[in-house]
């Protein structure tokens, strides 16, 4: 986690300096200004929660720069092997944003259409024949 903590820290210490000089430049136009520090700040919660995380946990297999790509093998995850659910996800959440654009009745649907699709995923394993 230590290599994902300093590529966050990072971003903070970009987009803080760069959003003071963005602040001079423009002599202080507030959405920008407000915009990058707030950014930097994002970063500086991310990157201190990982800092944080990895003081609590064993070194991965990815933080040794010596490791073999098969120190990190072995089981992954569950994942559905036949699910639905991401497609209507991605049509639902597509419906949502194209309203947007053409009238914000669709968003509403869109939304309905998303939350289903959530709901659905969610309890994928607790009925049929991948229940557990």
């Amino acid at each position: 986690m230590r290599v994902e903590a300093w590529l966050l820290s990072a971003g903070v210490v970009f987009f803080v300096p760069i959003g003071v000089i963005y602040g001079w430049a423009s002599d202080w136009e507030p959405v920008g200004v407000v915009s990058f520090l707030l950014l930097g700040g994002m970063f500086a919660l991310a990157g201190g929660y990982m800092w944080l995380t990895a003081r609590r946990i064993d070194p991965r297999p990815e933080d040794n720069p010596t490791a073999d790509i098969e120190d990190r093998a072995g089981d992954v995850g569950t994942f559905s092997p036949h699910s639905w659910w991401p497609l209507v996800m991605g049509a639902g959440v597509a419906l949502a944003f194209l309203g947007v654009g053409v009238g914000w009745w669709l968003t509403g649907i869109g939304a309905v259409v998303a939350l289903v699709a959530v709901a659905g995923q969610l309890t994928e394993f607790s009925r049929g024949m991948h229940a557990h």
